[in-house]
């Protein structure tokens, strides 16, 4: 009689690569499956993007600054995605009665919201690419660069940041509870306005930009518009080689703040039966 082979469980890196990608999927195909979406995310973003160009053009202003637009236009979308797609994805998960289930299984939290940002990555990125490409080629925007690895590695390094406070905010907004939906409403216009998306952050003040910077786009866009349009230096916060720095801080913050709220998250879970609920 032949033996029932037996089944491996996953565990340690296994599980947790194996976790992120199982979540990472259904966004992925999710793509190819909603046309909808296509329109939204794509066409109505690309009208607010030229509407700001043209509030330039009238102005007369400096060519780079309808490139600065062009590049925080496409920029908005991964914004949009940690908000939306991220930082509430848990509460919204709670309401849809998923959240249990992610307790309940092998996989750690921090491997799931990893594919969730795995595959919200690829919506975001085909949604800037195409502001990108459009308005570019539009309006003829001229990019110079000096040094396309440190431009790569000022976005990696951004976009880490960037998903580590997502991860982060997603526990904040659980214990947040029914109010997640209005933080996620509050925050996305003023951080169009205080992280520069589509003027240099400069032009707020020192101390404006200062404080703006705990939020990893105010940096990682400065830096790219200065290495994209390299004529008006000056209009720089801070060095490239400075606000990188700062963004490697900020990223290794955000990412052990996420995975220690992520933990105590689980605890609860786990011990008490509870996700928390206020207890009266």
């Amino acid at each position: 009689m032949a033996e029932t082979p037996r089944i491996q469980q996953a565990r340690g890196v296994r599980l947790f690569w194996y976790t992120m990608w199982a979540r990472a999927y259904p966004r992925l195909i999710g793509i190819t499956r909603e046309k909808s979406w296509l329109f939204f995310e794509t066409v109505l973003p690309l009208m607010a993007t030229i509407a700001y160009i043209f509030v330039y053009k009238a102005l007369q202003a400096p060519p780079d600054y309808v490139g600065f637009v062009v590049v925080g236009g496409a920029m908005t979308a991964f914004w949009l995605n940690v908000l939306w797609s991220m930082a509430s994805q848990l509460y919204w998960d709670k309401e849809e009665g998923n959240l249990e289930l992610y307790i309940l299984s092998p996989g750690p939290l921090m491997a799931i919201l990893l594919g969730m940002a795995v595959g919200g990555v690829f919506m975001a990125a085909f949604r800037a690419v195409i502001v990108l490409t459009v308005c570019s080629l539009l309006f003829g925007v001229v990019y110079q660069t000096g040094s396309l690895l440190l431009l790569i590695l000022i976005f990696v390094v951004t976009m880490t940041a960037l998903y580590g406070m997502g991860m982060l905010f997603a526990s904040v907004f659980l214990i947040g509870g029914r109010e997640a939906w209005h933080i996620s409403n509050l925050l996305q216009e003023p951080i169009y306005l205080v992280s520069g998306f589509y003027f240099p952050v400069k032009s707020m003040g020192f101390w404006v930009a200062t404080f703006a910077s705990i939020i990893p786009l105010t940096l990682g866009l400065d830096a790219i518009r200065q290495l994209l349009f390299t004529n008006d230096p000056t209009l720089g916060f801070l060095s490239v080689e400075l606000e990188l720095l700062i963004l490697v801080v900020l990223a290794v913050v955000f990412i052990a703040g996420a995975a220690w709220a992520l933990a105590k998250l689980e605890t609860i879970g786990r011990r008490e039966g509870r996700l928390i609920e206020r207890r009266r």
